[in-house]
């Protein structure tokens, strides 16, 4: 950005949907799990690009490595955070189903929530989330 004033105002139109894409190096095997154990429904298929609808206009979209505009790389600094209305039945689904760096649930009564985190099958980390309710 510049100091400069803008010569364009920007659009009033709604953005329609918000996609965090997560690049891979196995595709198929984070398929699987996004279907399978988290329940993701698909929703766009580029091919090489899955785009899977998280809830509303919220949106994962797992990449090829290979035809992306990035690499899948070892370090992870991104979480994919999901709030559920019961964390606890989560992590009973999490748990019955053998995911990765699966933590117990905590509250933090600071954030306002109980979560728990896992590694997706080539260590992105998913939080997911429940609303502590009001004191």
């Amino acid at each position: 950005m510049t100091d400069e004033a803008p010569t364009a105002a920007r659009p009033q139109a709604p953005v329609e949907l918000a996609i965090t894409f997560l690049y891979y190096r196995d595709l198929p095997r984070a398929i699987a799990f996004y279907e399978e154990v988290m329940g993701f429904t698909l929703a766009i298929d580029q091919g090489w690009s899955k785009i899977y609808r998280i809830a509303g206009s919220a949106h994962v979209g797992l990449v090829d490595e290979t035809r992306g505009m990035h690499r899948a790389a070892d370090t992870k600094p991104v979480q994919l955070c999901i709030r559920v209305p019961d964390v606890d039945a989560w992590h009973a689904w999490a748990a019955a189903n053998g995911v990765a760096g699966l933590t117990a649930p905590k509250d933090s009564t600071a954030l306002g929530i109980r979560a728990f985190v896992f590694d997706d099958p080539e260590g992105y980390q998913i939080e997911v989330q429940t609303a502590l309710a009001s004191a």
